[in-house]
């Protein structure tokens, strides 16, 4: 199933590339690339380091009804989320951001797993108003019309579910455990109600209005902060858009890698991203050589960074494997797989 995916999301990949580069002249992308003034990266990279330690505090608030854990220890810890999903198909890098904060701060993983679920949820959300604000002024608005309403029906409907499973907690396990009992053998009953219960206090930042109001703005902050990297990245090259039109590139792009692709999310990155800038007048080699070193200098330090905190904390693929094959805590069970390989769901939490 892992190997079908995979090919799946690599086909995927390869039409958006097609459609992408059908009909330039690849000479001009080149040479676009090569004459960019590269020091606009340096204030761009700089925007998005700081949106990521804006996520690593996001998570750091939404994990305190669980454990206070300091921003400065979750940052790590994120970057090598951002490492397995930039590396790894299928978005692994949740699974293995929440196996990672287990092993440094004893957080069951079902319930660091429902965090992360409704942090891309926030993050989904906010795209989508990216994408509403801006569509209007777009010469391509009609064409995402209909994506729009269905992701906004998606997140929105998915959002309150979480919202009234946070508000009632002993409703949601109750309609949970009717449907455990008629659909899952009865030596996984336990378990999967300790794996729900666990999910479920994950929740506990949606609690507060508050608290979903602070989430909701600290993800705002989030993105634009990586929006502005698409602008300084904007001045090395030989065009000029408003900042309003790189908020809707940066929201559309966002939505389009939620589809399956191949790691690192390419070429559901990139043609869509293209696509918006010849909206707006870019010649096509020149939006393309901007997103092509866009989606480079977005994927590159970010990756980099991870790799290094995964080797500092002594991790090793294999090592992942062989943890998750032969240890993990019971609460892992829910994420069948990682790398490809099944989770064990016999160990209890805090076992190494």
């Amino acid at each position: 199933m892992g190997r079908y995916r995979f090919w799946v999301g690599v086909s995927i990949s390869a039409l958006f590339m097609y459609v992408a580069l059908r009909g330039l002249q690849l000479e001009l992308v080149w040479r676009t690339v090569r004459q960019a003034n590269y020091w606009w990266l340096l204030p761009g990279v700089g925007a998005y380091f700081l949106g990521v330690w804006v996520r690593a505090w996001r998570w750091h608030y939404m994990l305190r009804p669980l454990k206070p854990i300091p921003s400065r220890v979750l940052f790590p810890v994120v970057a090598i989320g951002y490492m397995g999903n930039n590396i790894y198909p299928a978005r692994a890098g949740e699974l293995l951001r929440a196996y990672v904060l287990r092993r440094k701060a004893q957080v069951s993983v079902s319930a660091s797993m429902a965090t992360i679920v409704v942090e891309r949820l926030f993050d989904g959300l906010t795209m989508l108003a990216f994408v509403v604000v801006a569509l209007p002024t777009s010469p391509v608005g009609r064409r995402y019309n209909t994506v729009v309403i269905g992701f906004s029906a998606l997140f929105l409907g998915v959002l309150v579910l979480f919202l009234w499973m946070a508000a009632h907690p002993h409703v949601a396990r109750r309609w949970f455990e009717r449907v455990v009992a008629r659909s899952v053998p009865g030596r996984w009953h336990a378990q999967a109600g300790e794996v729900f219960g666990r999910f479920l206090e994950g929740l506990e930042s949606l609690k507060s209005g508050r608290d979903v109001l602070l989430i909701f703005f600290t993800s705002v902050l989030i993105w634009l902060l990586e929006t502005a990297k698409y602008w300084f990245v904007m001045h090395a090259f030989p065009f000029k858009v408003g900042f309003f039109v790189l908020i809707l590139m940066n929201g559309v792009v966002n939505l389009a890698t939620t589809l399956p692709a191949a790691p690192g999310y390419v070429g559901t990155f990139d043609a869509p991203g293209i696509e918006i800038l010849e909206g707006f007048g870019v010649p096509g080699e020149v939006a393309t050589g901007y997103t092509l070193v866009l989606h480079a200098a977005l994927w590159l330090p970010i990756t980099v960074l991870g790799l290094y905190y995964f080797w500092r904390e002594q991790l090793s693929v294999a090592r992942v494997r062989r943890e998750l094959a032969s240890a993990p805590s019971v609460d892992a069970e829910e994420e069948p797989t990682l790398f490809g390989h099944a989770v064990n769901p016999h160990v209890r939490e805090g076992e190494p």
